[in-house]
């Protein structure tokens, strides 16, 4: 068994974390400086902490393998699955026209300008983040709104801005599923935490963009659909996460709040809204249930698959093994832990009752409902398991290695080194989230890297470990608007040009500190109150 060491350089706690955060820094420097693939920074990554794990922590070269491979499997399943078929069942909608009225009848409610911002960059995009994630609700939101007459650069601007409080439930509960994956903390507890951080924050943001679009007139005259856009779906965001899980909780807040809204509408529409608003009566209700019918099949199926006795039935085909070579193999020490003990390494391999599953079925089923042949959907899977590959890739080497920096000591290292900050731990442990999404661009990538930190660190301190792990994906949703695979989606999805490209940044930069700085002082108040 190997002993893992906490300061391997001179017994010094600073030095050691300089050396420590190597590979995070090569990662970042390669997104963020040369603007490497996300595939090839993640690889460039693993190879740093490959090689500080073997030269500076003594880890055998034997674990160190084992931990990548630990983590890339991982990474492979269940995170990728639930993606892979998360995307599929989008790409089904998309290529047999039912996308196309989906966003019809979302559009068609409303003529008023403020009122399409809280339908389709907020509400709309929360269910497209919901169902899909990484990086197709602002794609699909902000090409909307241009195409309903708003200039490129407010279009992408209010889309960014809206696209954060459902990030962190995306994709079918991704981002916290990889959380629990590499903190072992219960995924239940987890998405609760998430819900209570981000749900005052989804209260307001509402109010926020209209704000953000023309200023506390704006909001005046808006009010009413800014309070029930956000009290539907921060009540829903909280109780489905606290209750059911993460995997409905950002589809099911969208829908609901897209219903509050079409309720708004028929009694209340702002004063000096256009004279005639369109709706969703020229769209035969039969043609509207068959485009959501895959969502509404995914809904069923994910509820379905989270029952306690289906879920126990599934679960007889679950294979749990300890990892080759890597179970039992590391000890951690004080004062990471209480007393000396082995690191376990077991996978899980829940083919049945993984989430990703149920959305195999819904896709399936769904094919079934439109009358896609075996053939088209097959063609359709391949379609979208080539344009996978690179993105799959890049969890893959995500996970490899923070698994690779768990098991050789070194993010404990940098656990204790974040101890320093003491009792304001509390305050910028959402802005370490925050900061590995903006140069990660992605939330389930952040949770890989910082999740395991925050814990050590919360254990180190005697904070809540699982407020602390929450608040990493919390805080790390406000980064999303910042993040540069974020503002190129939007500029490319939108049409603008590379100049506007810039001023993008620079206009949401602003947004997104001052939102991180809110998700800490929540943080701060859970924490100490």
């Amino acid at each position: 068994m190997w002993d893992q060491i906490y300061l391997p350089i001179a017994g010094s706690l600073p030095l050691s974390a300089a050396c420590a955060s190597l590979p995070i820094v090569v990662l970042l420097i390669a997104l963020a400086v040369l603007r490497m693939a996300a595939w090839k920074a993640g690889l460039l990554g693993l190879a740093a902490a490959a090689l500080v794990a073997i030269t500076l922590y003594d880890m055998p070269v034997a674990l160190v393998l084992n931990a990548s491979a630990y983590g890339a499997a991982f990474g492979l399943f269940p995170i990728a699955w639930i993606v892979f078929w998360a995307v599929a069942l989008y790409r089904l909608t998309v290529e047999t026209g039912q996308f196309e009225i989906i966003k019809d009848s979302v559009g068609r409610l409303t003529q008023d300008r403020r009122m399409q911002a809280l339908l389709i960059a907020f509400a709309f995009g929360a269910f497209i983040e919901g169902a899909a994630g990484f990086g197709t609700p602002v794609a699909v939101a902000a090409a909307m709104l241009t195409g309903l007459g708003f200039s490129p650069f407010y279009a992408a601007a209010i889309c960014l801005i809206a696209n954060t409080a459902p990030v962190a439930f995306g994709a079918i509960g991704t981002p916290l599923v990889t959380l629990a994956g590499v903190t072992g903390l219960p995924l239940s507890v987890l998405s609760a935490e998430v819900g209570r951080i981000c749900a005052p924050v989804s209260l307001f943001i509402p109010a926020y963009l209209m704000v953000v679009m023309g200023g506390p007139g704006t909001l005046r005259h808006v009010w009413p659909g800014a309070l029930v856009c956000g009290v539907c779906f921060a009540l829903t965001q909280f109780l489905i996460s606290r209750y059911v899980g993460p995997y409905l909780t950002d589809i099911l807040a969208s829908l609901i709040t897209i219903l509050g809204l079409v309720a708004l509408l028929h009694f209340w529409r702002p004063k000096d809204a256009p004279a005639v608003a369109t709706d969703t009566s020229r769209i035969p209700p039969r043609v509207l249930l068959r485009a959501w019918a895959p969502y509404i099949l995914l809904v069923v199926f994910v509820l379905l698959w989270g029952y306690g006795p289906f879920k126990a039935l599934l679960d007889k085909a679950t294979l749990v093994f300890a990892w080759p070579g890597l179970d039992g193999e590391v000890r951690r020490l004080p004062p990471v832990v209480p007393e000396p003990a082995a690191y376990p390494a077991t996978f899980t391999f829940a083919i049945l009752s993984a989430s990703g599953t149920s959305a195999l079925f819904a896709t399936v089923f769904s094919a079934v409902v439109l009358g896609v042949p075996v053939g088209r959907l097959l063609s359709i899977i391949g379609r979208t398991a080539r344009d996978l590959v690179f993105p799959i890739l890049t969890i893959a080497a995500v996970l490899a290695l923070a698994y690779v920096m768990n098991y050789s000591g070194n993010t404990a290292t940098l656990g204790l080194a974040f101890a320093a900050t003491g009792a304001l731990f509390p305050f910028f442990s959402p802005l370490l989230g925050w900061l590995g999404v903006f140069l990660t661009g992605s939330d389930t990538s952040a949770n890989a890297l910082f999740g395991n930190l925050q814990v050590v660190t919360a254990n180190t301190l005697g904070f809540p470990p699982e407020l602390m792990a929450a608040s990493n994906s919390s805080g790390g949703v406000m980064g999303k608007m910042i993040s540069l695979q974020s503002i190129s989606v939007a500029a490319a999805a939108t049409g603008m040009t590379a100049a506007e490209e810039a001023k993008l940044f620079r206009f949401t930069l602003k947004h997104s500190i001052l939102l991180a700085a809110v998700i800490g002082l929540i943080v701060v108040v859970y924490a100490y109150l």
